[in-house]
């Protein structure tokens, strides 16, 4: 049994979601943590809401609502939104507790005792209007790096360059507008980046299992002149400074936000007795942390948040491995929450079950570059996998048996040597999925589990039992036993994926543990097993979604 700490890019708190959103870290956190589970690893499942910074308070004014209430509704709508998609955390906190206020300062104090924590005075945008300085996402206007007119004063979404609010061309306010912008002093703290360039170097060297986009990243950063990095800001909502003459600001959010992943393991903790957060990530050599996150979040991850952990001198764990992902593009174009562009979580869940979401997903995940969605798209392929192929064989095998053995897995017979090969075929098959899986292959794995639902079916075509039972009973029965326990397989197999599909086949055979074991050791006995179990009739696995749900789809997402 190993020990596997998982995190996901923590999501802002400033509104629902979109699928891009969801498939660029949570979800696919969430299939490996359920694939760990089943091998039997000891795991542990962290994330939070990100409630600090200007998103928040953007939020919060656009709301009409105080900061703090603002935050309260938005992560428990999130929090609901997620249990929907069966995301199994362990604990999903927030950055704005408690915990992760006195870590971040702690982590603040030892970084300045290393003498890594500098102030320095800089440049800010100053709104006359508005009467503030307007830090990041406050400020509006033109990249300098692709013209993008749209870039904010963090980071522009086309090009994906980070940048700071003086950058822009023809800067303008968000909060009014104003374009008579002034440049103004102020006293700020910085992270001294540059003087861990060779560490860092040294800890990015010494990881593998990375994606070969997100090591290029990490290392373009560093042989980039890494700056250093302002890590306050001119705002009233975040974690306090503690430092005399910084009264008024607060922590930069991406300084606090990655700190907020041991906060709230922390806060798991004190959750109930005998849990030691410690274990995770303090001298925990014998952890395995896998980070998982969209791209514009490597740069924090690969260089940020293991400066401050590294800087700390204290023995933290870091990532053993991160894994990111590109974007997941909208009918030609790009998700967008700040531009309410796309297909949003809870108007997924409105429209079909999760699962369905969860599959197309995981099979078109943006791992080696962006994938675009679309509604015919989806349509098509949900309906082939889940209801033609994965659904079909699950519901014509239960169907036959309770037409012939009464409902019940049944005796008599004996495996041959079709059943031999099916046996030996499919423990190749869960073998090269186990290792799709424990790779981080998820486009592969579940094409891996597609093709064990297609010699499923195609074992069942090619046997008939429903032709058999008219000449050879127990050759029908053999079929039928080794037909229904492949069903429960498959749903076995697939539970990463589709939990509640397969919670509902595996639940018609009476198999209600919370996580299905993966299968091990020779695949016949376990194929050859189960006689006299009573399995459950129901409707159809999967309804296809049809040319009429398929032109509402379209008319509500389409672009």
């Amino acid at each position: 049994m190993s020990k596997i700490l998982v995190t996901s890019a923590l999501p802002y708190v400033n509104g629902v979601k979109h699928l891009g959103n969801l498939v660029g870290s949570l979800l696919p956190a969430d299939v490996h943590t359920r694939f760990r589970r089943q091998i039997g690893d000891d795991v542990l499942f962290i994330c939070a809401t990100d409630e600090h910074g200007t998103p928040a308070e953007l939020g919060a004014i656009e709301a009409g609502q105080d900061v703090r209430a603002f935050c309260d509704a938005q992560h428990a709508v999130q929090a609901d939104i997620y249990r929907q998609f069966a995301l199994s955390f362990d604990h999903f906190g927030r950055t704005s507790a408690p915990h992760n206020h006195a870590l971040t300062q702690h982590f603040y104090r030892r970084l300045d005792e290393a003498g890594l924590i500098e102030a320095r005075t800089t440049n800010q945008v100053f709104s006359p209007a508005d009467r503030r300085f307007l830090p990041d996402r406050y400020v509006l206007g033109t990249c300098p790096h692709c013209g993008d007119p749209s870039a904010r004063g963090d980071q522009c979404d086309r090009c994906g360059t980070l940048l700071d609010p003086p950058e822009l061309i023809e800067p303008r306010s968000a909060l009014s507008g104003d374009r008579a912008l002034e440049i103004r002093e102020s006293r700020h703290l910085f992270l001294r980046q540059s003087q861990l360039v060779d560490r860092i170097g040294a800890w990015i060297d010494g990881r593998s299992g990375w994606p070969a986009f997100v090591a290029s990243t990490a290392k373009g950063w560093l042989n980039a002149d890494l700056r250093d990095r302002c890590v306050t800001r001119d705002l009233a909502w975040g974690i306090t400074v503690p430092r005399e003459g910084f009264d008024g600001k607060v922590f930069y959010v991406w300084f606090d936000a990655p700190i907020g992943y041991i906060a709230a393991t922390q806060e798991w903790a004190d959750a109930a007795p005998g849990r030691d957060w410690r274990q995770w990530w303090w001298q925990a050599d014998d952890v395995s942390y896998i980070q998982f996150l969209g791209k514009d979040n490597i740069p924090f991850h690969t260089v940020s948040f293991p400066a401050t952990l590294l800087g700390s001198g204290e023995p933290w764990k870091t990532a053993d491995v991160i894994k990111g992902f590109h974007w997941l593009n909208y009918e030609g174009g790009k998700f967008s929450t700040s531009r309410k562009r796309g297909i949003f979580t809870d108007a997924a869940l409105e429209e079909l079950p999760a699962d369905l979401w969860r599959w197309w997903l995981i099979a078109n995940a943006p791992e080696s570059a962006d994938t675009d969605f679309s509604v015919a798209r989806f349509v098509a392929d949900v309906n082939k996998d889940l209801a033609d192929i994965f659904g079909n064989l699950a519901n014509r095998i239960i169907s036959f048996a309770h037409r012939a053995f009464d409902g019940c897995i049944p005796e008599g017979g004996a495996p041959g040597d079709a059943e031999r090969k099916l046996a030996l075929d499919l423990e190749q098959r869960i073998a090269a999925l186990h290792v799709h899986h424990t790779s981080l292959e998820f486009r592969a794995a579940s094409a891996a589990t597609r093709a064990i639902w297609d010699i499923a079916n195609a074992y069942l075509q090619h046997t008939a039992p429903w032709t058999a039972i008219k000449s050879d009973p127990d050759r029908a029965a053999v079929v039928t036993r080794v037909g229904l326990n492949l069903v429960a397989l498959c749903a076995t197999l697939a539970w990463s994926i589709l939990p509640s599909l397969s919670e509902r086949v595996l639940g018609a055979f009476g198999r209600n543990d919370a996580v299905p074991r993966w299968p091990n050791g020779p695949l016949l006995p376990l194929l050859d097993d189960g006689v006299g179990t009573p399995v459950a009739s129901f409707g159809p696995l999967v309804e296809k979604i049809s040319p009429e749900k398929a032109d509402h789809l379209t008319s509500r997402f389409g672009a």
